[in-house]
């Protein structure tokens, strides 16, 4: 049985523990700073055997090595924050890492840290659903075609049911979320890397009669930029949302210099925009390219909606993102992920990832898929 620390018990934590927890495969630890945050999954009367919770400060190297002790991986279900210290602990005590963070810096951190890895351990951030799934798919478009032209991906967590002037409800981090809204974003332009900025390259689409917006944001791509240097002639990442939310979203983070501000404008979204559970994830992802003398485009898109699983209503973010760092957990421990150093979101395999029991999360009954993946 494999042994996992899990450092966060809020909203994606406690679906790691259900999902993780309900194969009977792995022996959970799950620490976080509250007890009350612990006690609500440890309490919860389908979490069965094999979960233990620990109060730890995910600041604090001693406590967190103490916490690492017998554990095979450790997965960080915290702000990005925490996430270069946990690397290095997770290093000193040999145990490969897992996290679901966007931040750019961040993850250039980890793969720092990660090239002091011994054989059987890896470093693998950005590990949910954008980045993490949208990169995935992207690569298993791009071995469609002799040569890549574009890559556009589009990925968005919205409420099912928009309400107010911004159409939208918070489904998972905010401080990942106003890191995405503020922070330059990477991009490739007829064949150069470039920085974009945030909110801007505004574009409209529907997808299943809905109309939608998108427009840059940071993090996204995951280490993509880098994978299809030279390769590719236009590569950009754009957040989803329902019209009218990115207007909102100048106004409050340009005109109003909140960017500069962000603690004011986390107590303002905390406190003004309620949580949702009922809540659809959208991913579009499309290909253009050369294909035996045609240019062809190749397209992936799809709907996971949040879902009933036993008595409890879970979100489409918590299911897709959790789902998608359970999924290469169990691709590392099964040996079906490279052994050792940094690992990318690419390097997953698509079909062994959908073949997974947690990856299959995005091709599930709660999930709608609107193109199929083409053949060569």
């Amino acid at each position: 049985m494999h042994k996992v620390l899990l450092l966060g018990a809020g909203k994606i934590g406690r679906m790691i523990v259900r999902l993780l927890s309900e194969t009977g495969d792995y022996e959970i630890v799950v620490a976080d700073a509250l007890a009350e945050s612990l006690e609500r999954i440890i309490s919860h009367p389908e979490i069965t055997s094999g979960v233990t919770a620990k109060v730890v400060d995910a600041s604090n190297p001693e406590l967190l090595a103490a916490a690492m002790q017998g554990c095979g991986s450790v997965i960080s279900a915290l702000s990005y924050g925490f996430n270069p210290l946990i690397a290095e602990v997770a290093l000193k005590q040999g145990l490969s890492y897992f996290d679901l963070t966007e931040d750019v810096e961040t993850t250039k951190s980890v793969r720092r840290i990660s090239d002091g890895a011994a054989a059987g351990q890896i470093f693998m951030p950005q590990c949910g659903l954008a980045p993490g799934f949208i990169s995935i798919v992207a690569n298993q478009l791009i071995k469609s075609f002799d040569k890549i032209e574009t890559v556009h991906m589009r990925v968005g967590a919205l409420p099912q049911f928009p309400t107010g002037a911004l159409k939208y409800n918070l489904t998972w981090s905010t401080d990942g979320l106003i890191n995405e809204y503020c922070n330059p974003c990477d991009a490739i332009h007829e064949g150069s890397r470039i920085d974009v900025l945030p909110l801007e390259g505004f574009e409209h689409f529907s997808l299943d009669g809905v109309r939608y917006e998108a427009f840059n944001t940071s993090g996204g791509l995951g280490t993509l930029c880098e994978s299809l240097d030279g390769k590719v002639r236009d590569l950009n990442y754009k957040t989803i949302r329902y019209q009218g939310h990115r207007d909102q979203m100048l106004l409050l983070v340009n005109e109003l210099r909140l960017s500069e501000r962000r603690d004011v404008l986390k107590d303002i979204l905390e406190h003004a925009i309620p949580v949702t559970f009922q809540d659809v994830v959208v991913t579009f992802c499309a290909a253009t390219g050369m294909r035996n003398g045609q240019l062809v485009q190749i397209t992936d898109a799809r709907k996971i909606y949040h879902e009933m699983i036993g008595d409890e209503n879970w979100s489409a973010i918590q299911i897709t993102t959790a789902g998608g760092i359970c999924a290469v957990l169990d691709m590392h421990v099964a040996g079906e992920l490279p052994n050792q150093g940094f690992v990318r979101q690419e390097e997953v395999d698509f079909k062994q990832f959908l073949a997974n029991r947690f990856g299959s999360r995005y091709d599930s009954g709660s999930s709608t898929r609107f193109t199929q993946l083409q053949s060569t």
